[in-house]
């Protein structure tokens, strides 16, 4: 007698019979009924084996669709093809579509490339995947996106107003559909097929002071500081050393010599990829004797702690990364006018225009900016430290005489 949905419904396992009760419904099709659930079966023969073929569990499979699923099976074995090899195949295609979604290959790519890459940079990566890409072409096979889709993706970043984040997301897109390419997932590499499209994107530079008059201003309003004296020792040193805010406010007093008057930033400190890290040198800061006085000044302060600027609500961790910027703007220094940043933008700019005989390599190893060839390590080598020595001792005397108005006001001599 053929099954009903009501039946199918109402109908309770034998707990006594672990392997289950079957219930048929005709032509090889039944109801096995187990503690664990209700799953359709087809028993059938094909090339004079018997063999069972699996339809899918109830509820989510209905009496309806298990028969039409028996019928279509029927059909099969009628052209004398085996339905569970159909199955295999249609299992190995759902497979291999889903390894080849879009979402599939960039985490792939981001599991490969992560041990190589910093651990912001690896997060930021997967971030703007998973917020501005994977909801949109998230689960769809590679070959299926097309040029105009992933346009029409990275404008939607456009129009909130994020021209710069949808030229990165577009260069990051573009690493993911290389990488398809690479490894047979897809035929097409469409980034190169945007350039123009999106929206021309204006980059703003750091703010920063870079004329010596202004330069002097800021230098007396720093002095005239009257916030926590940690921050204004480290709004000096920042004019100072011009490195990196980060460097500057997780400074630690193991990495400084007062006898060598040379502050040593461990690679692993230093901006670098992930290799960089482990494998560089440390970056050298020549200390000029005005360098020096401030942070003896900072020892009976912070002396006994790791960080020479450790934060107010614990010493275990470095100021804020926003302190700085903070006193600039208590001193009357907007967002337009100088950032935490902006003091290498300043030494730069300055030292080029003001202090002759300063070698554009030195200045460049005492930013710290990479440079790629065969002699790109070469900046980060002790070879020109006589010459990153003179400079930052120049560099801080010429600070020197902008704080005083030496360099940018005329003198007035006495009759």
């Amino acid at each position: 007698m053929a099954l009903t949905d009501t039946f199918v419904k109402n109908v309770k396992p034998d707990t006594s019979k672990a392997a289950g009760t079957k219930h048929t419904d005709g032509q090889g099709l039944y109801l096995l009924v187990k503690p664990a659930g209700k799953y359709w079966r087809m028993d059938y023969r094909h090339a004079d084996k018997r063999k069972t073929l699996a339809l899918g569990v109830y509820p989510a499979v209905s009496l309806a669709q298990a028969r039409k699923a028996r019928d279509n099976a029927r059909e099969l074995l009628a052209q004398d093809i085996d339905p569970s090899v159909i199955r295999r195949v249609e299992k190995a295609t759902a497979k291999t579509a889903a390894a080849n979604t879009f979402e599939a290959v960039a985490r792939e790519l981001h599991a490969n490339k992560m041990p190589g890459w910093s651990t912001l940079h690896a997060t930021r990566w997967l971030a703007q995947m998973v917020n501005d890409l994977f909801p949109f072409i998230g689960k769809m096979p590679m070959d299926t996106i097309t040029t105009p889709l992933l346009l029409e993706v990275l404008r939607k970043v456009e129009k909130r107003g994020a021209g710069f984040s949808a030229r990165r997301l577009a260069e990051r897109a573009g690493q993911v559909f290389r990488y398809g390419v690479q490894t047979g997932r897809c035929k097409a590499h469409h980034v190169p097929m945007l350039q123009g499209a999106l929206q021309p994107v204006v980059t703003q530079h750091m703010a920063a002071v870079l004329e010596p008059a202004k330069a002097g201003e800021l230098l007396r309003a720093i002095d005239g500081y009257t916030g926590q004296p940690m921050t204004r020792a480290a709004l000096q040193l920042s004019a100072l050393l011009f490195q990196r805010p980060g460097n500057i406010r997780a400074m630690q007093w193991s990495w400084i010599d007062f006898e060598r008057a040379m502050l040593t930033i461990p690679a692993q400190a230093m901006k670098r990829t992930v290799h960089g890290k482990v494998n560089g040198r440390p970056h050298l800061v020549p200390l000029a004797p005005q360098a020096i006085a401030i942070l003896r000044e900072l020892q009976p302060l912070t002396g006994h702690r790791e960080f020479v600027f450790p934060g107010l609500r614990t010493s275990q961790r470095p100021m804020s990364d926003n302190t700085i910027n903070a006193a600039l703007r208590r001193m009357g220094y907007s967002t337009e006018d100088m950032s935490a940043h902006g003091f290498r933008a300043m030494a730069r700019t300055l030292m080029v225009e003001n202090l002759p005989g300063i070698g554009a390599d030195v200045l460049e190893a005492q930013l710290a900016h990479g440079k790629s060839g065969p002699l790109g390590m070469a900046y980060d080598r002790a070879e020109f430290m006589q010459q990153r020595i003179t400079m930052m001792r120049a560099w801080a005397d010429y600070l020197d005489r902008l704080r005083r108005g030496a360099d940018v006001l005329p003198l007035v001599r006495s009759a």
